[in-house]
């Protein structure tokens, strides 16, 4: 019996692996064409590019394939992951009411947030509950396959309230899941904002969205929704690299914006600037998983790290930041655990104690303070990679 367990198990591996080096060699029927426009400072016509000439498509350490094979069977000496983390749900009685009525100082005006899990965050405030890049599926891929989650959703997609405003931040599997999608344009009508090129592919499963170019904004409800700048790429089937555009977001909010990063690269760094030069933020949503795709790296071409994470929340001058993108699907090689870990480890390394950017329990919803003055940001990245490589940054894997 155990043979044919095992048997049964290495076989569903080799399918899996066939399936992803398949996808690099389809035929180009797979292309699309998302968005047709204008060429200009990010945009050649036909793909979009990181203005900073930085490639980002390929990961460290080998070939895409040799990747996408080390992902299928984890045959790269990776620290084991957990099967399986406890999760409490938050519970509607939990949420934040939606109320209209304005605050008479809006710097007063309530917050909460609720982590659901990897980059899908819901923001409540005065009159608009916001959810960013929802992601409820099992697993982050095509047709079943693709990275299995080990933390359900910190709220039940039934026990959500009714969402006035979905971004998205680019088409990647674990950013941009169609089903769960569905579901909630079906229920709710939210306004969807995203950035050019994703709105072809929610009409192909009949939604429509405002899809906007970077630097551009939509009013939604008493809020301005500005598309920013970052560092990425797109694709859901490799040959439609770059098709469409990858952003961050900044809404203006009363009481303080709401700042997020969606997936990120450091890149050349300068689109930190454009997001805060928008207006004092008083929430950050900034990732710090996946960013090791070999052993002891700190961050890498597409995904920031827990140190370069550290100087952009520092560098948003944001009064509370959360740290998202981590803990619920595996994507590279790092320690289940470790982005928090080095995060608090960092900050350790610069005498910063503060609870201003860290992690939270997937779904408890935290109350964020009304606007502060942040601290002037002290950050020295190559004093902290020594201090980390020489404490106990050294043995977090």
């Amino acid at each position: 019996m155990g043979r044919v367990i095992k048997g049964l198990v290495w076989t569903g591996v080799w399918i899996v692996a066939i399936l992803c080096l398949a996808v690099t060699i389809v035929p180009r029927f797979l292309d699309r064409l998302y968005y047709q426009g204008v060429a200009g400072d990010h945009f050649d016509g036909a793909r979009f590019f990181n203005p900073d000439g930085e490639d980002t498509t390929a990961p460290p350490g080998g070939s895409r394939s040799g990747y996408l094979w080390r992902q299928a069977t984890g045959n790269d000496g990776r620290p084991a992951w957990p099967e399986q983390v406890p999760v409490v749900a938050a519970k509607p009685a939990e949420l934040l009411p939606v109320t209209t009525r304005p605050a008479r100082d809006p710097a007063a005006t309530p917050m909460r947030v609720t982590w659901v899990g990897h980059a899908s965050v819901l923001v409540q405030t005065r009159g608009l509950n916001i959810l960013t890049d929802p992601v409820w599926s099992d697993r982050a891929g095509p047709f079943g396959f693709g990275p299995k989650r080990v933390a359900a959703p910190g709220i039940a997609l039934a026990d959500l309230p009714k969402i006035d405003l979905i971004l998205i931040s680019h088409n990647h599997y674990d950013h941009l899941d169609l089903s769960t999608l569905k579901m909630l344009y079906d229920r709710d009508r939210p306004a969807i904002v995203t950035s050019l090129g994703n709105d072809a592919i929610l009409r192909s499963a009949g939604m429509q969205a405002t899809a906007l170019d970077w630097r551009q904004a939509e009013r939604v409800g008493g809020a301005t929704v500005h598309v920013v700048r970052n560092h990425h790429w797109s694709s859901r089937w490799f040959v439609d690299r770059n098709r469409a555009l990858w952003s961050a977001f900044v809404v203006e909010l009363p009481g303080g914006n709401l700042f997020f990063a969606g997936d990120t690269g450091m890149g050349d760094g300068k689109w930190v600037r454009e997001a805060a030069a928008l207006g004092p933020i008083r929430l950050a949503l900034i990732p710090v998983g996946a960013f090791r795709f070999q052993p002891g790296q700190m961050a890498s071409g597409a995904h920031i790290g827990p140190v370069d994470a550290l100087d952009v929340f520092g560098r948003l001058g944001a009064s509370r930041g959360l740290a998202i993108h981590w803990g619920t699907f595996r994507l590279s090689y790092e320690g289940w655990a470790t982005p928090p870990r080095l995060l608090t480890a960092a900050k350790r390394c610069i005498g910063q104690s503060d609870r201003r950017f860290g992690a939270v329990a997937i779904g408890r919803p935290v109350d964020i303070a009304p606007m502060t003055a942040p601290p002037a940001p002290r950050f020295d990245r190559a004093a902290i990679l020594r201090c980390l490589e020489t404490g106990e940054g050294n043995a977090l894997r």
